[in-house]
């Protein structure tokens, strides 16, 4: 599925964004705007940022798994 059609069920969610230039990212999917994804990235301590990603950067669009958790 082309990733433009994934990322209505993202929003809200932590996702893994794949960029054409071989590089990636990650955060919080906080919705799309004028043909920019909107990403809350975590920088630094306590720190968030929302980063805007054009379109024509990104190459995939994926949500994170789930976690199974593991008792000690």
């Amino acid at each position: 599925m082309p990733w433009q059609q994934k990322i209505a069920y993202l929003v809200g969610q932590p996702v893994g964004v794949s960029l054409v230039n071989g590089q990636g990212t990650s955060g919080i999917l906080c919705g799309v705007s004028n043909g920019k994804l909107l990403l809350y990235e975590y920088l630094y301590r306590t720190q968030f940022a929302l980063k805007q990603y054009d379109f024509f950067m990104i190459q995939d669009v994926n949500g994170f798994p789930p976690c199974n958790p593991i008792v000690y």
